[in-house]
């Protein structure tokens, strides 16, 4: 439950001092058997293992916080943390290097202290040291657990013995679960929507995609590929596609830039080819491992001309794994390029979910036609012209299916045609696909107080913040609704209604240009009921510091 800080000042615009009332973090379960999709509101337990750490985590750590410190060269810098906050100072480094040869086992040996802290049964904290290393050589595997019970026996020493914890977790039935991170989930449904192609180049956070696929793919007669540069793995992707082949190509910020000229291709060849963006801090190599969304107007608005797309937007792993195979079977349907937005903690971090639907998950052939239906016509055009804008088509090699492939523009057969009225029949043939799928394309998730007149909307890894915002925000007397959109391109009716029906929306992003706020207003919501709440300092919201800026920004209306 969350509790009142002293009241802070505003001075407001009618020059009357408010007083806004704050919220401070929550006290909460060091652990929870609940599922939660976000960061808490501080730091309960650190392990540091140099004073830069404890610098950096102090500003973040809870009141009654626990800090565990290598102490190999010393004690933790003093008046950094609070007195409050309780510290065990350990000697890892020194022990681990003395016992057993070498630094780096100072993270198991770190493991067997959190394990006393945690209250975790000895027996059940080896048992899954185990299960984690289990790849590993076993000689490799008795080393670590080693260091884990050096650990252990130090924590006996401190007054950490067994049943001594300060702290205790919560105990639940086992019920089967994964563990896997949103690129694992996106890959996933990806095989299972019967991709079976995929290039890409290794770039972080957007590695774990071609890692996954390298190691499933082939089990199903598919194939993934290291391509030397994201020029070719965009290439190799098409090519695939071409073939009929499911496919898919991935990058960060970097990468994405340079497959645009390609992704441009797939929208005037009408081509189907799922693209991931797993953004993270830019610009040019920026920061690799820290979490942004700025590559909004780049899927967007990036490659030149105009061409039909669309950009999903998934916020959790499940998410990640249905949009993943939703995505594959709309590329078919559409034709050309759908966009993956994912962000860098969205794209790495693990969480445990229940074991996905399998039986729910389709393959839809869309338009692609049979060779016995080809036969059936007098001629093939490849680039029909049709009221929805989509062209049934054959894959290259079915009998009377021939056609060219071009850059330029062409005609319903293919061929290189510039002339004036063909070139408009084409591009608006193209942009009748987008309406023609846009009311099956996946809607945002709601919750709140669908009557409260204060709105909150951000999509990817900030929507399960964004919840427990909200939830904060109702313990203080603040009610709100909050909309994470799925489809970022085209920006649904609900995205505009939403910002309608609010007499104000506060718009959460991860960059400075306030991209997501910019793309809805352009799409016809009304810009004077939106205000930004922006960060790009690479690290992540915190649900208190959102509930936080809201308070204050309702005390100042």
């Amino acid at each position: 439950m969350a509790c009142l800080r002293p009241t802070a000042r505003l001075s407001a615009t009618d020059g009357v001092e408010h007083q806004v009332p704050m919220l401070t973090p929550g006290v909460a379960n060091r652990a929870s058997v609940e599922a939660t999709g976000c960061m808490g509101d501080h730091i309960d337990l650190l392990v540091a293992f140099d004073d830069e750490a404890v610098e950096n985590a102090a500003p973040a750590m809870a009141p009654d916080g626990i800090v565990v410190f290598d102490a190999s060269k010393g004690p933790p810098p003093g008046g950094i943390l609070a007195d409050t906050i309780q510290v065990f100072a350990v000697p890892f480094g020194r022990l681990a290097v003395r016992d057993l040869g070498r630094d780096l086992l100072k993270n198991c040996l770190g493991f067997g202290i959190v394990s006393r802290i945690l209250g975790i049964v000895d027996e059940a904290a080896e048992g899954s040291l185990r299960q984690r290393f289990k790849r590993l050589p076993a000689a490799v595997v008795d080393t670590n657990v080693d260091a884990f019970r050096i650990g252990l026996a130090h924590a006996d020493e401190i007054g950490l013995a067994e049943g001594n914890s300060p702290w205790t977790v919560d105990q639940a039935e086992r019920e089967e679960h994964l563990m896997i991170a949103g690129n694992e989930a996106l890959s996933f449904g990806f095989l299972a929507a019967g991709g079976r192609f995929y290039a890409g180049y290794p770039i972080t956070p957007a590695s774990e995609i071609l890692g996954w696929l390298e190691r499933h793919l082939p089990k199903y007669g598919g194939i993934a590929i290291q391509a030397e540069d994201e020029l070719s793995a965009i290439n190799m992707a098409t090519g695939a596609a071409l073939t009929g082949a499911r496919s898919m190509a991935a990058s960060s910020g970097p990468g994405f830039v340079l497959m645009q000229e390609g992704v441009s291709q797939l929208g005037s060849a009408e081509i189907p080819l799922v693209v991931v963006d797993c953004q993270r801090a830019g610009p040019s190599t920026g920061m690799p491992t820290k979490v942004e969304q700025s590559d909004i107007g780049t899927m967007i608005n990036g490659g030149h001309g105009d061409y039909p797309k669309v950009v999903l937007a998934p916020a959790n792993q499940r998410d990640s794994f249905e949009i993943g195979a939703f995505a594959t079977n709309l590329a078919q349907r559409i034709q050309g390029p759908v966009i993956i937005a994912m962000d860098r903690a969205l794209s790495q971090d693990s969480t445990t979910v229940e074991p996905f639907d399998l039986e729910g998950v389709f393959v839809d052939h869309a338009k692609r036609m049979t060779r016995e239906e080809v036969q059936k016509l007098e001629e093939y055009k490849r680039y029909l012209i049709t009221d929805d804008g989509l062209s049934p088509w054959a894959v290259p090699g079915t009998p009377g299916g021939q056609n060219l492939v071009t850059g330029n523009e062409r005609n319903e057969w293919g061929l290189v045609s510039a002339e004036p009225r063909n070139r408009k029949r084409m591009i608006e043939k193209r942009s009748r696909k987008i309406e023609s799928v846009r009311s099956d394309l996946p809607k945002g998730w709601r919750w709140g107080d669908a009557k409260a007149p204060i709105g909150i909307l951000g999509f990817g890894s900030a929507g399960p913040i964004l919840e427990r915002a909200a939830i904060r925000l109702a313990d203080a007397g603040t009610d709100v609704q909050v909309l994470r959109p799925r489809t970022l391109w085209p920006v649904l009716d609900e995205t505009i209604d939403f910002i309608r029906d609010c007499e104000r929306v506060y718009v959460v992003e991860y960059n400075e240009a306030g991209q997501l706020a910019h793309l809805i207003s352009g799409a016809g919501a009304p810009k004077e009921r939106m205000i930004s709440i922006r960060k790009y300092d690479g690290t992540p919201f915190r649900a208190v510091d959102i509930a936080n800026t809201i308070l204050e920004g309702e005390a100042a209306q």
